[in-house]
């Protein structure tokens, strides 16, 4: 089994093409075959500088490594398409020799006259002998075109009054009327393939037994069945299977790139831009996402087990999916459960591993915190973490002592008796044999109080803000010792003689 994962530099990879890329991947690993990466870069004047590296990075941070493509090799190369041009001239003639192509060669202004006059023009059967190609002009006006290599393409030619069909995997069959389907161009005027004729010469070079795509290039898939006719291909013809679109949050219609910024939600795997620019797009890593949560939650996007199970590792995913179970209905992106995901994964990590991963979230100033504080921070703020960019967000009075102090809540706790309980304390602290374990410190502290005739509620909230700013977190006397007896008397001194 051979399968490919082929996108097109054009810019960011969407997040659906990494759904695309991990049911390519999963396949091909579950039936022992390859997975394969081919750059589609035929139409270069969409092309985007640093498109290609994007890709190859997204696919790496999520897992998805190929074993052949551009930067790896492999005996199929090369594996981007416009490092292959010669190879689609020789089959853009095949076509033309065996009837199955002609050469046009309309202008821009002759194909804009054309669809002034009809709307809902379409270069087919119907519309071929009104334009300027080898089919309409004579043997000497054909050869004098081709001179002058101006305006000159290589269209398939469809005929009218056929069925077309094939087998989708996920669909079933699929049937197109050939009086549907226009005339596509096959060769561009600068020699470049388009996207139908170079991706079916490539599938069938390199040997593709699987294509995954998404739902929109179903239409497509007529001219490609045409494709391996003319060429006497279709017993090698691959299986193809779309996917279902992924929708918008709230359902409706498709997932675009420009829905990140509309519903405020990561749609690209990683940023794309220069931040703080308009055409900036935060992606999941940078929103602080785990790549494994990443992959588990797209993997449900379109797919299941046919269960409850929403759970999987990607070792799990290889060895559990199949076609059978993919779906034709949409699947909305809910973001709420992508959370979800990350949440359980963060839960998952050890404090060690959480450390690392959390670290390059820090601001610049606190990137030499030593690895044993971190990782107690993560200890105690893990089982509040949603994102990997929470732990410093929500509890910057663990890293610097630069943080929010919530005024309105200390007044709303501070009584009149609260100065002398305070001073108390604070005098208690000081005396106090430190100890090691949070539950020693929480006993000393609650004994004292008894004895003292304070109720919790008068001294509990004053500590928690004295040290932190703010009624949530973590437990008290957890950051009382992480902080340690100096750094802690230090914080409640300095918040409390404020009142």
């Amino acid at each position: 089994m051979r399968v490919r994962f082929a996108p097109s530099p054009t810019g960011a990879l969407h997040i659906g093409g990494i759904r695309t890329a991990l049911y390519n991947y999963l396949l091909a690993k579950k039936n022992g075959g390859s997975f394969i990466l081919r750059i589609e870069d035929t139409d270069q004047t969409r092309f985007v500088a640093g498109a290609e590296q994007y890709i190859t990075e997204a696919l790496n941070w999520c897992g998805l490594v190929p074993m052949e493509g551009p930067d790896i090799g492999g005996e199929y190369g090369p594996y981007r398409q416009s490092e292959r041009k010669a190879i689609y001239s020789d089959y853009a003639i095949k076509l033309m020799e065996s009837g199955h192509a002609y050469y046009a060669f309309d202008t821009a202004n002759d194909l804009e006259a054309a669809r002034s006059s009809d709307p809902n023009f379409m270069y087919n059967s119907k519309t071929r002998m009104h334009m300027k190609n080898s089919l309409t002009c004579n043997q000497a006006v054909t050869k004098e075109m081709l001179e002058k290599a101006e305006n000159v393409v290589i269209r398939l030619k469809v005929d009218a009054g056929h069925k077309i069909s094939f087998h989708d995997a996920i669909r079933g069959t699929v049937t197109f009327d050939s009086e549907q389907l226009d005339d596509k161009v096959m060769l561009k005027s600068d020699g470049m393939p388009t996207y139908h004729l170079a991706n079916v010469v490539d599938d069938y070079l390199m040997k593709i037994t699987h294509v995954i795509r998404g739902e929109e290039w179903l239409p497509s898939t007529a001219h490609h069945v045409l494709l391996y006719t003319a060429f006497g291909w279709l017993e090698q013809m691959p299986t193809f299977n779309h996917l279902p679109l992924i929708l918008k949050p709230n359902g409706n219609g498709k997932l675009s790139k420009r829905d990140g910024a509309k519903f405020g939600i990561p749609v690209f795997p990683l940023s794309w831009g220069k931040l703080g620019a308009e055409d900036y797009f935060e992606g999941f890593r940078e929103a602080g996402f785990l790549p494994e949560a990443v992959v588990n939650f797209l993997s449900l996007l379109g797919w299941n087990l046919g269960n409850d199970q929403e759970l999987f590792t990607l070792a799990e995913l290889v060895d559990n999916f199949s076609l059978d179970h993919v779906h034709k209905s949409g699947a909305r992106f809910d973001y709420d459960k992508a959370k979800w995901f990350n949440q359980f994964y963060i839960q998952h990590l050890s404090d060690k591993e959480l450390a690392l991963r959390v670290r390059p979230f820090l601001p610049s100033k606190f990137q030499d915190i030593s690895a044993d504080s971190l990782t107690s921070i993560c200890e105690m703020m893990k089982p509040r973490m949603t994102t990997l960019k929470d732990l410093y967000v929500t509890a910057p009075y663990l890293f610097g002592d630069e943080y929010p102090l919530d005024q309105e809540q200390l007044d709303k706790k501070w009584k009149p008796e609260s100065k002398q309980i305070a001073e108390d304390f604070l005098e208690f602290i000081h005396n106090h044999n430190w100890p090691k374990i949070p539950t020693e410190l929480e006993n000393d502290v609650k004994n004292w109080m008894l004895e003292q005739q304070i109720k919790p509620g008068d001294l509990m909230p004053l500590i928690r803000l004295g040290i932190a700013g703010t009624t949530q977190g973590p437990g008290i006397f957890e950051m009382m010792l992480f902080h340690e007896k100096t750094k802690t008397i230090e914080r409640l001194s300095s918040c409390w003689r404020k009142q």
